[in-house]
């Protein structure tokens, strides 16, 4: 495998932690829903679900996964086009993902603030090294 096929093999495995999570989040509305009777126009605005939803770790993990990870994607679309994929960044992209697993596993179960957050600042270190040493790589070639 290439180490371009393995960059977009991390990157469609970061999707894949998302459409999980969206899923489950999904399937654990609906169930919640049906449960306490709740039309779903009583949860049109996010201010409304606070009223009804006592337990956001899902939601709020599914969020997290619009956010750091954008960078990430676009990090991997760039150096995909550049024709750039040093192995090293493989390896980063891999266990930035990990690291990703990981904080989503910790804030959708037991949600301990300490761990996931170290494990969120090694994935944001991780991402900050991967961009600076993609540059430099890139531009120093």
């Amino acid at each position: 495998m290439t180490p371009t096929q393995m960059l977009v093999l991390a990157c469609a495995s970061q999707a894949l932690l998302t459409l999980t999570v969206c899923m489950v989040m999904l399937i654990h509305r609906v169930m919640l829903m049906k449960k306490i009777r709740l039309h779903p126009q009583a949860v049109a605005l996010s201010a409304d679900r606070l009223k009804h939803y006592k337990d956001t770790r899902l939601s709020d993990n599914y969020n997290h996964l619009f956010e750091l990870p954008v960078l990430f994607y676009v990090l991997c679309l760039v150096a995909i086009i550049c024709q750039h994929v040093p192995h090293w960044l493989v390896v980063m992209a891999w266990g930035f993902v990990i690291s990703r697993i990981i904080h989503s596993v910790i804030q959708c179960t037991y949600n301990r603030v300490i761990h996931r957050f170290s494990v969120f600042t090694l994935g944001l270190l991780l991402l900050i090294t991967m961009w600076l040493g993609f540059v430099i790589s890139y531009v120093i070639q």
